[in-house]
């Protein structure tokens, strides 16, 4: 089962959190949650632990999937 890292909307920010629920990193911008959650599923991929990115939108909706497997 690979690791589930989300990016969701967090106050006035957003959020970039782990499947165990933990917020690890707020941001400002969604794009730059989205390039750290990108970074972070790379360095686990590498480390041979498979990843997957959900990015959400302000409304909910799911925005993007994304899979970074298991080197």
């Amino acid at each position: 089962m690979p690791k589930l890292i989300v990016v969701e909307p967090f106050a006035h920010g957003w959020a970039v959190r782990h499947d165990d629920g933990v917020v690890s990193q707020v941001f400002r911008s969604g794009a730059k949650a989205e390039a750290a959650a990108h970074r972070l599923g790379a360095r686990l991929a590498l480390a041979g632990i498979a990843a997957e990115i959900r990015v959400y939108l302000r409304d909910g909706v799911l925005g993007g999937r994304f899979l970074c497997p298991a080197v």
